[in-house]
């Protein structure tokens, strides 16, 4: 399904910007701490669904911000843009090279992630 990854975590000192970098590029919506938890880890889901798929960790400066994922999309050529036009940067495409276009973005924080539509390999 476009869009989508399994659990996962985006760490960052800045949860607000990331929220409306990764809520804008694939309408992500983000919940409220784990219950129990003392540290500001927020729920990720995905628009539609009822199911928390990951977290976001702020990490208040004190690890360096990371996520670690790959993102289904429709068109690797039009995500690359919008995350541009969002603050993002992509850091290496590789589009109509083979049976998988793939492409690496660093967010608004700096944190390195995927995204790919094709066969999965």
């Amino acid at each position: 399904m476009d869009n989508t990854v399994t659990w996962f975590e985006v760490a960052t000192d800045d949860p607000e910007g990331a929220e409306r970098f990764y809520g804008g590029l694939f309408g992500w919506r983000f919940g409220a701490r784990f219950e129990g938890e003392q540290l500001d880890y927020r729920r990720i889901g995905y628009s539609g669904s009822d199911d928390d798929v990951g977290g976001l960790f702020n990490t208040n400066g004190d690890l360096p911000s990371h996520a670690v994922f790959h993102v289904q999309v429709a068109d690797v050529t039009r995500s690359c843009e919008q995350a541009e036009s969002l603050g993002g940067k992509v850091v290496f495409s590789s589009v109509g090279e083979g049976p998988t276009d793939f492409a690496y973005i660093r967010d608004t924080s700096g944190s390195l992630f995927g995204i790919f539509h094709g066969k999965a390999v």
